[in-house]
C-alpha cells in the first residue's frame, strides 16, 4: 500500500545482480521481476525495493542506513544466511531489547538481523 509521505521503496547496488538474487532467494525466498540487464526488483518483503547494478555497495560503517531484518529464530536465519553464501560480519551478540547479527550479501551490502532476547 502506497502511504502519503511514508518510506515506500528501498534500492541497493548490487555488482553481481544474478548472484544477489540467488542469495536472498536462497536464504529467505525472495522472487523478483528484472527491468533489463541492470536492475531487479523485489516485493512483500516488508518493504519493496530493488537492486540495480554498481560498483559500489552500502555499509553503516560508511555511513548508509543498516537496513534491519526480524526474525522469531536468529540461530536458523543466521545458518540459512551462511548457507546461501552470506558472510557474516557480526556474530549473534545481545544488545539492549533483543540479540542481533550483521551480514552481507554477494555484493557486499551489509544487513543485520534481530529477534528479542533469549528466555
Amino acid at each position: 500500500m502506497n502511504e502519503h509521505e511514508k518510506i515506500n521503496y528501498v534500492e541497493f547496488p548490487a555488482r553481481d545482480i544474478e548472484a544477489t538474487k540467488v542469495f536472498f532467494t536462497k536464504a529467505f525466498g525472495w522472487s523478483f521481476v528484472d527491468y533489463g540487464p541492470d536492475y531487479t526488483a523485489f516485493s512483500d518483503e516488508g518493504l519493496n525495493g530493488g537492486f540495480f547494478r554498481a560498483d559500489l555497495s552500502s555499509s553503516a560503517k560508511n555511513g548508509s542506513a543498516l537496513i534491519v531484518f526480524y526474525s522469531n529464530d536468529l540461530k536458523q536465519t543466521q545458518a540459512k544466511v551462511e548457507e546461501a553464501g552470506g558472510t557474516i560480519l557480526q556474530p549473534i551478540y545481545s544488545f539492549p531489547g533483543g540479540r542481533r547479527f550483521h551480514f552481507s550479501d554477494p555484493g557486499d551490502n551489509e544487513f543485520a538481523v534481530w529477534s528479542e532476547p533469549e528466555k
